[in-house]
């Protein structure tokens, strides 16, 4: 992953480094001990770009796989 911003409620638009990029909506993947936190919207954006694991990660370690992410994007046309 190269790049993620923050769009509005759980939703992330994010860009891959194959170019594709599109929306993801994590809602309704914010449960369990690690993901729980994030359901704090501002803990949820102070997410980064982590370039060594290529995705993106939280100060409370959190992290999610980038090929769970990119499977769960909706792509941009």
């Amino acid at each position: 992953m190269k790049e993620a911003e923050y769009l509005h409620d759980y939703v992330l638009w994010l860009r891959f480094n194959d170019g594709a990029e599109g929306l993801v909506d994590l809602k309704d993947e914010l449960y369990g001990e690690m993901f729980e936190p994030l359901r704090d919207m501002k803990t949820f954006q102070a997410f980064k770009v982590d370039p060594d694991l290529e995705t993106i990660v939280w100060d409370n370690g959190a992290d999610l796989a980038p090929e769970f992410l990119y499977d769960k994007m909706k792509l941009l046309a």
